[in-house]
């Protein structure tokens, strides 16, 4: 008997959920044979079979929660050795006998040099937590990294699904929003939150500017100005990474939640290109057809949320980053010009920034360079 627990799909992610099982229990199934789809908070994933064999017991129904590393079907029989897992490969692991030992699952992850022993799911909690696993002192065999040698704000239960049913009346969150509550979790845990706000006069450009894209230009020249303000910070070693490329990760709405696709390298884009983006993101959010690596590696992010409405907020910045800027609704407001009052309009900005990486003073430059460039013609 062998047990196949859920893989990490490749995508940096605690858990998914169950969509369509393609087997039943006493199933025969071949190798690489369609076994479930399995919804992440970015795509629809066939888990193939990890052997031939007979199935002998699916864990979970259509809708359950899964967390990686948890067990997923069981085999009758075994194969003799178990299907190495690949970093571009949906692939899982089969471990031997009638339980999952601990010891059998731990593997290997190179880190800059560095090897670390861990479960599948440890480093899929890790990942999630941004924690460089190099930097944590395993107490497992072999010096593996164990769940509870993680901080503590980070664990959970690694290898079970979520089975508490709602109350009635409740709907348990799928996708995209539970990902997006696991984010607000993380960063509650995590971020030590400051928020600092003013507006700018855009009248020089407003009626034949591309608003999104004007901002994104401003945001260049901002981190141009303040470099530290395009960083990632580091919650185990307590470090900083500036990083040079500038990835720009957009909140965008969706009727599946929000979704944050990135931006790359936006300091080398010209305005046709970073329109054509914006659109093709706006498309891929409607349907849902974003690819894992469209939303990852932002290293700071935009939310133009005032095309629906509201002025000011406190976005929430999402670890590693250590940034959001906010746009609230443009308005029509009377400004004093050269001790003359005539008509302006005001683009309010929300700057949040984790006072843990940045200081006031990086954050209020940065926003002052940033205000800057919109107010130009």
């Amino acid at each position: 008997m062998s047990t196949f627990t859920l893989p990490d799909l490749g995508e940096g992610l605690p858990d998914a959920e169950i969509v369509e099982w393609h087997v039943k229990e006493g199933d025969h199934v071949e190798l690489d044979a369609p076994l479930v789809s399995m919804e992440t908070a970015k795509a629809v994933v066939e888990v193939p079979a990890p052997q031939a064999g007979i199935v002998e017991k699916l864990h979970g129904k259509p809708g359950d929660v899964i967390q990686t590393g948890a067990p997923l079907v069981q085999f009758a029989s075994a194969v003799s050795e178990p299907v190495a897992q690949s970093s571009t490969t949906v692939a899982g692991k089969i471990e031997e006998g009638d339980t999952v030992i601990e010891d059998v699952s731990f593997s290997a992850q190179a880190t800059e040099g560095a090897t670390v022993l861990a479960a599948p799911a440890v480093r899929a909690r890790a990942r999630q937590m941004h924690i460089d696993l190099t930097k944590v002192k395993g107490s497992g065999p072999k010096g593996a990294v164990l769940m509870t040698d993680l901080p503590s704000s980070s664990v959970s239960n690694p290898v079970s699904a979520v089975s508490q049913n709602p109350p009635e009346g409740f709907e348990p969150l799928r996708g995209p929003r539970r990902s997006m509550a696991h984010a607000m979790i993380s960063s509650k845990a995590q971020v030590v939150p400051v928020s600092i706000y003013d507006t700018v006069d855009v009248s020089a450009w407003i009626e034949k500017g591309d608003i999104t894209v004007r901002i994104i230009e401003a945001i260049v020249e901002g981190v141009k100005a303040e470099p530290g303000l395009n960083a990632w910070f580091d919650t185990a070693s307590e470090s900083v990474k500036v990083h040079k490329a500038l990835h720009l990760g957009m909140a965008v709405d969706s009727p599946e939640g929000l979704f944050v696709p990135v931006l790359k390298d936006i300091q080398d884009k010209d305005r046709q290109a970073l329109r054509e983006t914006i659109n093709q993101f706006k498309k891929a959010a409607q349907e849902k057809s974003f690819t894992p690596d469209a939303l990852k590696g932002a290293t700071l992010t935009l939310s133009n949320f005032g095309k629906f409405a509201g002025q000011f907020a406190s976005p929430i910045v999402v670890p590693p980053a250590v940034a959001i800027l906010g746009v609230g609704r443009l308005t029509q407001t009377p400004v004093v010009k050269n001790n003359t009052v005539t008509i302006g309009h005001l683009l309010p900005l929300s700057l949040t920034f984790d006072h843990r990486g940045v200081t006031g003073g990086e954050a209020t430059r940065f926003l002052k360079t940033l205000m800057d460039s919109l107010s130009k013609p």
